[in-house]
């Protein structure tokens, strides 16, 4: 399978003000040209959180929301691709930096399904989260393994994690997704840990992907050499923040990514990340070089 890395600004300007931050809207012909059937998968620029844009088919879908603090630029670059609705909205699990910004994000935008996996969590933007649920009358789907999500019939999306009923650490929790489109597909991990790898292993689960949003913005506790191993990813997707206080990427990660021949894209480096499959090849492009 063929890839190909294309620095751009072709999806947005980060534009820093006194005000903050805002992703200003492009024009459509600086980025990929997007076919009917295309499917393009836009990893946000949102500091040490997860924020994952999907447009398969004339359907959205949005993969965590980032921080309560990133909510105005989420929705100013859903806007700027225009998204008006989301067919999907997925919170990979109630940690802040992943659902907080989907708070206000459900209230602005109509919602057709959301999908979480069935775990309590006591925080309050997590109970935020569900009030807001209610008030609009959503129904949470769980997002379990064997699960699927209808985005059309060309693409075939499907949980394959959480699979147990519980676990210690909340990040094993995480709704991970595999999104495949022709001969190229999507692996999206959330924050699971090792653990959850072992049993993705231990699976019949197909794990070989183009492209990884790789787990836990690149936290040691993820990405083991095995689980690599049987990914084989062409190119790995890192979302993590500038100068952050965790140590992320681990330079642990980033040698397994290396060794595995992934080309590695990080958002606290290249910005936001937009990847693009016609069914055949996946083309990445960055804000910045």
């Amino acid at each position: 399978m063929r890839t190909k890395w294309q620095a751009a600004l072709v999806v947005a300007v980060l534009l820093i003000s006194v005000a903050g931050c805002a992703l200003e809207p492009i024009e459509p012909e600086m980025g990929p040209d997007l076919s009917e059937a295309s499917l393009s998968v836009h990893v946000m620029d949102v500091g040490q959180a997860d924020a994952i844009l999907v447009l398969a088919a004339g359907k959205s879908m949005l993969i965590d929301g980032g921080n309560r603090t990133d909510t105005d630029l989420v929705k100013e670059y859903l806007r700027s691709q225009g998204v008006e609705q989301l067919d999907v909205v997925i919170g990979t699990h109630p940690h802040a930096d992943h659902i907080g910004g989907l708070v206000e994000i459900i209230n602005d935008f109509p919602v057709d399904k959301i999908y979480m996996p069935r775990v309590a969590h006591t925080s309050k933007t997590f109970e935020d989260l569900l009030t807001n649920i209610k008030n609009k009358g959503l129904k949470v789907t769980a997002a379990k393994a064997g699960t699927k999500i209808d985005l059309g019939e060309e693409i075939t999306a499907v949980f394959l994690s959480p699979s147990a009923s519980s676990y210690e650490e909340l990040n094993n929790y995480s709704a991970v997704l595999k999104l495949t489109y022709q001969n190229t597909s999507f692996l999206f991990t959330g924050d699971a840990e090792a653990e959850v790898e072992k049993e993705l292993l231990a699976s019949d689960a197909n794990l070989s992907s183009t492209v990884l949003k790789v787990a836990h913005h690149g936290s040691d506790s993820s990405s083991t050499a095995d689980f690599l191993k049987a990914v084989q990813p062409d190119i790995a997707v890192i979302s993590v923040g500038q100068d952050n206080t965790y140590g992320h990427p681990s330079t642990k990660v980033i040698n397994r990514l290396q060794k595995a021949k992934a080309q590695i894209l990080r958002t606290d480096v290249h910005g936001t990340v937009v990847l693009v499959s016609d069914g055949q090849d996946v083309v990445a492009t960055t804000d910045r070089e």
